[in-house]
């Protein structure tokens, strides 16, 4: 069934429960953006983009 486990289901079971449906797609947004200003950051990337100065 799509390589999830059974430990897969419950914890998108928990997640459903505590957040809702509405709230979901706001998450992975979130969640998304955080990630990619993460990776940037490592990168370097975020100050040459906003034209900062490092120093």
């Amino acid at each position: 069934m799509l390589g999830l486990s059974m430990g897969h289901l419950v914890i998108l079971a928990v997640v459903v429960l505590l957040f809702g449906n509405r709230k979901l797609p706001e998450l992975g947004r979130a969640l998304g953006s955080g990630v990619g200003a993460f990776k940037r950051g490592l990168e370097g990337r975020d100050w040459e983009d906003k034209g900062g100065d490092r120093s």
